[in-house]
């Protein structure tokens, strides 16, 4: 059996998820340059804790796009664990990521500030994506002569829809979303009507 976590345990892991969450801000607003100090004050720790956990900044920044990554991966991942068509998780994580790129700014910023890392990184969303592109392949409701390459389009397409959305936002968050991802699923070798239906299904609800 594993080990309950100390007091000394959590706390740690408090202080070293507040440094993620301070410099996900930052990669938010873009002030990559900012000092430790800077850093630190906005996690409300005090500064000599930093190298408790980081060697530098640029691996706290690195875990916390990381971070950024894995939990809007993780929560499409359960979204969608009950729909057995890939094509169809496909499409909802699709969709989904658009809506989030409006109800979750601060963390939608960070995905956008990490450019093609979307794509290249072997965690996050990148992954999650070519999996469920082979996964549709498989079963034969996607048809692309290469999956890395779809994926590189999917990834600048969604990076995209994300500047959009940020520099317009007045603009119809879900319809947008939607039309991006009928676009996506008939690049992918889905009929118009295969797509537009796709993208009529009821989504699940984002908390």
């Amino acid at each position: 059996m594993t080990a309950a976590p100390s007091r000394a345990d959590r706390r740690r892991e408090r202080t070293r998820a507040a440094l993620v969450a301070a410099a996900q801000v930052l990669l938010a607003e873009g002030r990559t340059h900012a000092a430790v100090l800077e850093i630190t004050q906005l996690a409300d720790v005090g500064q000599g804790t930093f190298y408790n956990h980081f060697t530098d900044k640029a691996e706290l920044f690195d875990a916390a796009v990381e971070d950024a990554l894995e939990r809007h991966g993780a929560l499409l991942d359960e979204l969608t664990a009950s729909i057995d068509d890939p094509a169809v998780v496909f499409a909802h994580s699709l969709r989904l990521t658009g809506r989030l790129y409006r109800l979750e700014p601060e963390l939608s910023q960070v995905l956008l500030n990490s450019g093609l890392n979307l794509i290249l990184l072997d965690h996050g969303l990148g992954p999650r994506a070519l999996r469920d592109i082979k996964a549709g392949v498989a079963v034969g409701r996607f048809r692309v002569a290469d999956t890395h390459v779809a994926l590189t389009a999917v990834g600048g397409a969604i990076l995209a829809l994300g500047a959009l959305l940020h520099a317009e936002p007045e603009r119809d968050v879900d319809a947008a979303s939607d039309v991006l991802t009928a676009d996506i699923l008939r690049m992918l070798g889905l009929s118009d009507d295969e797509a537009a239906r796709l993208v009529a299904l009821p989504l699940p609800a984002l908390r």
